[in-house]
């Protein structure tokens, strides 16, 4: 078909859409790989499909960009090149847009947090855990361990819901007798 100027919209048919996001994907990663070659700019972009899947492409990688950004101070705001503020409505926007990053990143900050608490939370309970390797470092020996120390634990478990389980009957029955000599 050759190039032609298309007018911006989203593509209605599923089909050329998908196509339409591949090509574009495409020269999208190929402008960034072009601005880090020529620029020594460190990139990264992350795109999701129309479909859901996540596509990325970073110089020196995604992870490195990601991680330089994240280290910065995320309490600052994210500049907008002033070409984009040309019209009112969309200086506008792009301050909701700039709040909602802002937003976004700082929720990405406290999961963060949350997640590295979370790993130390789990290496300090291996530490106390008489089973200290990960799963796919154990040999049979102390798999059969694993199986039998699950199963006592298991057994407790049992044992002490159906303790639960007598004491609330028990209540129950406690609360009954209470209301029929009320009555």
């Amino acid at each position: 078909m050759g190039r032609r100027k298309i007018e911006m919209k989203m593509v209605k048919d599923s089909g050329s859409r998908q196509v339409t996001f591949s090509k574009r994907r495409s020269g999208l990663f190929k402008k960034a790989n072009e601005l880090a070659t020529l620029c020594a700019a460190q990139v990264a972009i992350v795109v999701f499909s129309p479909g859901g899947k996540p596509y990325s492409f970073g110089h020196p990688s995604v992870e490195a960009v990601a991680e330089r950004f994240l280290t910065l101070n995320l309490r600052s705001r994210v500049s907008i090149p002033r070409q984009l503020v040309a019209q009112p409505q969309r200086e506008a926007k792009v301050e909701r847009l700039s709040r909602r990053l802002n937003a976004i990143l700082n929720k990405l900050q406290a999961e963060m947090k949350r997640g590295e608490m979370l790993d130390e939370a789990v290496k300090a309970a291996r530490k106390r855990s008489k089973f200290r390797k990960p799963i796919n470092e154990i040999n049979l020996y102390e798999l059969i361990e694993m199986r039998k120390a699950m199963g006592q634990l298991r057994e407790r478990v049992k044992q002490r819901m159906s303790e639960i389980e007598a004491s609330s009957s028990l209540l129950l029955l406690s609360k009954m007798a209470t209301k029929q000599a009320e009555s």
